[in-house]
């Protein structure tokens, strides 16, 4: 049995995950607008366009808000505060995640501080997770 936080991928998401896996970070790009979106979806959020393509973006972020849980759930099989992070990516969206590979504390997480993409094992899975940019993984 799947762990119960393991993502389940539907057709409009599949992509997303798959670039995941191969440990690249996969956003929609409307064909029309040229607006790139997440989560993913069959049309266009800005423009209702239909000529939805996919593409590999740099994993370059910035951090918009956080929270930080003091007592993460047990699944997570980690001790200690975890971030719970909306991170605005360089393409444009923003999306929720996690910032790793620093103190969970606001005096390390600014806003706006730099972050890139890295990709976490979970499970059986990867998944999609920022530390400050700079930082060796």
């Amino acid at each position: 049995m799947a762990h119960p936080l393991t993502p389940v991928p539907t057709p409009e998401t599949q992509p997303f995950w798959d670039g995941i896996a191969a440990e690249k970070l996969r956003l929609c790009q409307c064909g029309d607008c040229s607006t790139a979106f997440f989560p993913p979806a069959p049309v266009c959020p800005a423009c209702v366009g239909q000529q939805i393509e996919w593409f590999d973006a740099s994993g370059d972020a910035t951090l918009y808000s956080y929270v930080i849980h003091h007592r993460p759930l047990p699944q997570w099989g980690t001790e200690g505060p975890r971030s719970v992070a909306i991170v605005e990516l360089a393409e444009g969206p923003r999306l929720i995640s996690s910032v790793v590979g620093c103190e969970q504390t606001p005096e390390a997480l600014t806003l706006d501080m730099p972050l890139r993409a890295v990709f976490v094992p979970f499970d059986d899975i990867m998944v999609l997770c920022f530390e400050p940019k700079g930082q060796q993984s």
